[in-house]
């Protein structure tokens, strides 16, 4: 898949996601998931232009991990624009610009998923992010529209294309509907026709699987897949769907010891970026996905909850691999199956 100048070597993309997809995690993906491109979390544009060192910190983006793109969000063309530039000159492989976010101390301001309500506002915001950093390529990322119903994208889609922008993401959902109901990927597949070949589609959307990657693709046309929520805790699936993708043997679920090796390597990665008072905090979110459907895993996500140090992390970590590794968790389950 080719996004402007740049080639990229496998077509799936981890989603952009707030609180999630700082500097570790993608890291993470990278080592872990064989991902083709990493995309920042949301960042203001008018965090930037203010010069909000919070903002600042998030410019976390490394070589090892490129080509990464920065998302950014805004309503304004001009202070977007200085954002772009801003965030180049800091060395983002290509800017990425928010249409889909519908929380409300977003879509408030007018930015995010809200500009699919004022198509011309949407048009003028990335023709402005175009010509401000014409050295990297430009994409979207929507919803299917504002409102439930009212189909915006496909429009958004041919205009965006026209204007410059290099490639648009698509979730399948409204803005109305938040992360609830089913994706309809009949939308991505009609921004596709409606596009063609003129630049890259990416589908978002209900893909927990391989198989739903290969559907996904195979349904509605689209050039690539984006990975968002699924990726949590799991970034083993990244690389599956490339296997999938590539014709090639899916590799291996990961075992537990696999889940609490990388699990301790973002706690570690955590605190080496934000401090560690910082880095345990937002980690009482993210570690506990790692464990999912794993036993004792319910317990285990509590402790983990409640840790504010690293030592505390690692430490419940070793005493939950101790335990898992004491019981024969196989013979449990078949004597509570009867077998």
């Amino acid at each position: 898949m080719r996004i402007g100048n740049i080639e990229i070597e496998n077509p799936v993309v981890l989603a952009p996601m707030a609180g999630v997809t700082s500097h570790p995690f993608r890291a993470i993906c990278k080592e872990h998931g064989d991902v083709g491109l990493v995309v920042t979390e949301l960042i203001s544009s008018m965090a930037i232009h203010y010069k909000n060192q919070k903002t600042y910190g998030m410019f976390d983006w490394t070589e090892s991990e490129q080509p990464s793109f920065c998302q950014l969000f805004g309503a304004d063309p001009e202070t977007m624009a200085e954002a772009a530039r801003v965030v180049v000159d800091r060395g983002a492989t290509g800017v990425d610009i928010n249409m889909g976010c519908w929380v409300p101390k977003v879509a408030k301001t007018g930015a995010g998923a809200a500009l699919l309500k004022d198509l011309c506002q949407a048009e003028a915001v990335v023709k402005a992010v175009v010509d401000a950093v014409p050295s990297v390529p430009v994409t979207v990322k929507v919803r299917s529209g504002y409102t439930q119903g009212q189909l915006t994208a496909v429009k958004f889609a041919r205009a965006a294309a026209n204007i410059g922008a290099k490639a648009i993401a698509v979730h399948a959902r409204y803005a109305s509907q938040g992360f609830s109901g089913v994706a309809d990927w009949d939308v991505i597949a009609q921004v596709k026709e409606t596009v063609g070949n003129d630049i890259p589609v990416i589908g978002n959307g209900d893909i927990e699987t391989p198989a739903d990657a290969l559907r996904m693709l195979r349904e509605t046309g689209c050039d690539g897949v984006m990975i968002g929520r699924a990726a949590m805790g799991n970034p083993w699936l990244l690389g599956q769907i490339r296997d999938a993708i590539a014709g090639e043997p899916i590799r291996c679920e990961p075992t537990v010891e696999d889940r609490v090796a990388v699990a301790r390597q973002h706690a570690s990665l955590q605190v080496n970026v934000q401090g560690e008072g910082v880095a345990c905090r937002e980690l009482r979110g993210l570690l506990g996905h790692y464990f999912k459907g794993v036993p004792g895993a319910t317990r285990l996500r509590g402790t983990l909850a409640k840790e504010s140090t690293l030592d505390g992390i690692n430490r419940t970590l070793d005493e939950y691999l101790a335990w898992y590794q004491s019981h024969d968790h196989d013979a449990q389950l078949q004597e509570a199956l009867g077998n």
